[in-house]
């Protein structure tokens, strides 16, 4: 058994280009995988001829240390290529947890709307960022509060998963806020920029 694991920039175009030439490089038989956190799984499938071999690695960052990994199964997808990619990855030692092709899967289908609301209420002068965290991390026992979790994923990133969320399920909820969509436009996409819901110190 054969798999691939592509790992390109999230967008599309890039991906369903890479899939297409998987067709001429990869062997007959091999499980293509996309480790994309938000793109519909489907659109890189029929950018091959072989759509039944397709699914979804979502892992989580840092990979080395988190253990969970989404295996996502498109309509095409087979059930001997779903078996084998939660196989290997439970060889992995992750955890795998298998779901359909749906914007957001499971993590950030439930993520990006709670951190979303979160900005509104910053957004809205309801409440500091520093109080929301702590009222996160002290009153729910989150690891880390909304803003310092988004500083840490890239408002960039984070801007791209709350839109792609938004284009499919068309809730007004999903919709970005207009403070996010400025910090991207202005640069302040979090920790590797130095600059994001916060402003850190240069890396030494």
């Amino acid at each position: 058994m054969d798999l691939v694991v592509e790992a390109v920039v999230e967008e599309l175009a890039v991906k369903q280009a890479l899939f297409e030439n998987f067709d001429e490089i990869c062997k007959p038989g091999a499980i293509l995988a996309t480790t994309t956190s938000s793109l519909p799984v489907i659109e890189c499938a029929q950018a091959t001829s072989r759509p039944s071999d397709v699914v979804g690695l979502h892992f989580f960052n840092p990979a080395p240390v988190m253990k969970l990994v989404e295996v996502v199964h498109t309509v095409s997808t087979s059930p001997q290529t779903l078996a084998t990619a939660r196989a290997v990855t439970s060889k992995l030692d992750k955890h795998p947890v298998v779901c359909r092709d749906r914007s957001g899967f499971i993590v950030n289908a439930l993520l990006f709307p709670y951190l979303n609301d979160a900005v509104k209420m910053l957004e809205a002068n309801y409440a500091s960022a520093d109080d929301i965290d702590a009222a996160m991390k002290v009153g729910c026992g989150y690891p880390m509060g909304p803003f310092e979790l988004l500083d840490v994923v890239g408002l960039d990133v984070s801007l791209a998963i709350e839109r792609e969320l938004y284009l499919e399920f068309r809730e007004p909820g999903f919709a970005p806020t207009p403070l996010l969509e400025h910090l991207v436009t202005a640069g302040y996409v979090g920790r590797k920029a130095g600059r994001g819901f916060r402003t850190y110190a240069p890396r030494a």
